[in-house]
């Protein structure tokens, strides 16, 4: 999860978007999971995907997005994005993503009132300054190659009194170098909170479940991937973490 590779990371999940394109997954990202455990109430439909559906509901709850316009930078397979569009009561929700494989799926399997989809780069946000009260970005900032591109992209397209709502990893010997940029950003600090603990019990919960139902697995993501990143996260090897930026 390290930005010196971005080219890799992209055409990984690329890769992944094709290989799941007739599937029924629409979450890429790890899970999370406190102790005691959220028990956040979910449809029956979302139930499979507990553990990725709480990772996004805890980031993007750090702020009322009730009536507002948000943005989800990366959207992947639009679950987080149906998710919160379906029961936090944004007024619109945009989710953008530079894989048009991706966004094919997300417009067939996510048709909603005020949801949308659009092609685009992260670091070259195709809207006008002032168009979003929120911008959320789960786990795909690394994969940036130009990372401080991204979070002035992210302060132009807010409003003033708008939220960046992020969560993403690193590795140790990239710390500093995010923490730098993050720092730098035109962007207010409001919170920040280390989620290894929580993400690694997601993890192991997310593996149990595919483990119950292989179709629903990747290839890549077979015992190896999941108990190596289950490991790095409990010996802090790398940190993954959830903030909330607000621009003045």
């Amino acid at each position: 999860m390290s930005r010196a590779h971005p080219i890799m990371n992209r055409y990984w999940y690329r890769f992944h978007s094709r290989f799941l394109s007739n599937d029924d997954k629409v979450f890429m990202n790890w899970g999370y999971e406190e102790d005691p455990p959220m028990a956040l109430p979910l449809a029956k439909g979302d139930e499979p995907d507990r553990y990725s559906i709480q990772l996004y509901h805890r980031t993007a709850t750090q702020v009322d997005l009730t009536g507002q316009c948000v943005l989800e930078v990366s959207c992947g397979h639009g679950g987080g994005a149906s998710y919160l569009m379906r029961t936090l009561g944004p007024a619109s929700y945009t989710g953008l993503d530079l894989n048009p494989v991706g966004l094919e799926f997300c417009r067939k399997k996510h048709q909603l009132p005020g949801l949308d989809f659009v092609h685009g780069s992260a670091e070259e946000l195709p809207f006008a300054d002032q168009s979003f009260d929120a911008v959320i970005n789960i786990e795909a900032s690394h994969c940036y190659a130009q990372f401080p591109r991204f979070l002035a992209e992210v302060a132009r397209v807010l409003r003033p009194g708008g939220h960046f709502l992020y969560a993403d990893v690193r590795k140790n010997r990239d710390i500093a170098e995010w923490e730098k940029d993050l720092g730098d950003a035109p962007l207010r600090l409001m919170s920040e909170r280390v989620i290894n603990k929580e993400v690694a019990r997601g993890v192991e919960k997310i593996f149990l479940s595919q483990f119950r139902r292989p179709r629903r697995l990747l290839p890549s993501c077979g015992p190896w991937l999941w108990t190596e990143s289950h490991r790095a996260l409990q010996n802090d090897e790398i940190s993954y973490r959830v903030y909330c930026f607000a621009k003045v």
